[in-house]
């Protein structure tokens, strides 16, 4: 009972340690996989704002954006890999039997590889269908199942947008939801010249929605932005020291905020964590302390018959190190444990890493060979008539 209580510190830290880095594993990856849903090495740039007696109604409430403005996104920056718009409306989709309200999207075939998005069941439009303002439609998984059913093929049948019927040609991979809960799916996406002429009219030169920028690569984003804002500003005509018409948006920097927030919470939690190893260190040198006092007639006893120093020593150390591998091994079992229960019960993402499990019970083999050497030492430099003696 003495050893199972002294070998509680380590149990506790070690599980602490394991769970807390389990679960902070898994919310980044988590945030990770938001983000990716979103598009990688993303930009998004919005039109300007209105201004009406000293009231700004926001970027993207004035259309500042053309159409030769994506054009020289896409031909003038090195850094972009590709640029499509994205003009959103709410219309009533209609199938033969149903109908269900969603987010009609105008845009270029660019789009669906911006945002990493594949089709699952058919061909995604092409820029063909966009010269030729084609009515074809690729729906989200969503639609899908409240028009057609969960397991249904639509591709080739016909729905109604607004009063133009549009032909399926291809279902979207699913998504899932983004960090503040909006469905992915929940979408259907025409080409953005369709949209303009059957859904919502266009504004002539001026783009009306948003456009989002592909970087060529992770390392190129920060660039891919700075040549945006400043081909932009060239192209608007705007003074130096003068206030952009336009917003650009890096999403990797904020996956990258998220990203070094919940490390920082994990670090965090797993410093308090282990600072129960530690208070497990100090038990096991307060036993062995008690260990070698109780039993210093053996040690005697050893020593007089031809037992050397370093044998004493080895013996006492041994039985620390045993102590903390016990309970570094039954706390690992119990964070590994505790880290799944938490993770189903409060539907957490958890990644156990099999490196922090090997570092946890190598640190707590440490600590019981460092917190062990002062009573083992202590132990072997016993002198043999003393300790015979002692009662």
């Amino acid at each position: 009972m003495r050893s199972f209580l002294t070998t509680l510190g380590i149990i506790i830290g070690v599980a602490a340690v394991i769970a807390m880095m389990a679960i902070g594993a898994g919310a980044k990856a988590q945030v990770e996989q938001a983000f990716s849903a979103m598009g990688t090495n993303l930009l998004i740039v919005m039109p300007g704002s209105t201004t009406a007696g000293g009231s700004f109604g926001g970027f993207g409430s004035m259309p500042t954006l053309t159409w030769d403005d994506l054009a020289a996104i896409r031909a003038e920056v090195p850094a972009v890999r590709a640029a499509a718009p994205q003009l959103r409306s709410n219309q009533s989709i209609v199938s033969d039997e149903l109908n269900w309200t969603t987010s009609i999207t105008g845009t270029s075939p660019d789009y669906f590889e911006i945002r990493s998005w594949p089709v699952a069941v058919g061909e995604p439009f092409t820029q063909a269908d966009v010269d030729a303002g084609a009515k074809v439609v690729v729906l989200g998984q969503t639609v899908v199942e409240r028009l057609f059913g969960a397991s249904a093929n639509p591709v080739g049948q016909t729905v109604r947008i607004g009063q133009s019927p549009f032909g399926v040609v291809g279902v979207l991979e699913k998504k899932g939801q983004s960090p503040s809960g909006q469905d992915y799916d929940d979408a259907a996406f025409i080409p953005m010249t369709t949209f303009a002429q059957r859904i919502q009219g266009g504004l002539g030169k001026f783009l009306t929605g948003t456009i989002f920028v592909q970087a060529t690569g992770s390392d190129t984003t920060q660039r891919a932005m700075r040549d945006v804002q400043a081909l932009l500003r060239d192209r608007h005509h705007i003074l130096p020291g003068g206030e952009d018409d336009f917003s650009i948006r890096n999403l990797s920097e904020v996956a990258s905020a998220q990203q070094q927030g919940t490390e920082t919470m994990t670090t965090l939690l797993a410093s308090v964590a282990a600072v129960s190893l530690l208070v497990g260190g100090i038990g096991i040198m307060n036993i062995m302390l008690v260990s070698v006092t109780e039993r210093t007639r053996e040690i005697g006893l050893r020593m007089a018959i031809g037992a050397k120093p370093r044998s004493i020593l080895l013996q006492f150390l041994v039985e620390a190190l045993v102590l903390s591998l016990t309970g570094g091994l039954i706390g690992v079992a119990l964070g590994v444990g505790t880290a799944s229960w938490l993770a189903g019960k409060f539907r957490w993402p958890m990644q156990i890493q099999v490196d922090v499990i090997a570092i946890s019970v190598v640190f707590s083999a440490l600590v019981g060979v460092v917190f062990g050497i002062y009573p083992a030492r202590k132990a072997s430099q016993l002198d043999p008539i003393d300790a015979l003696r002692y009662e």
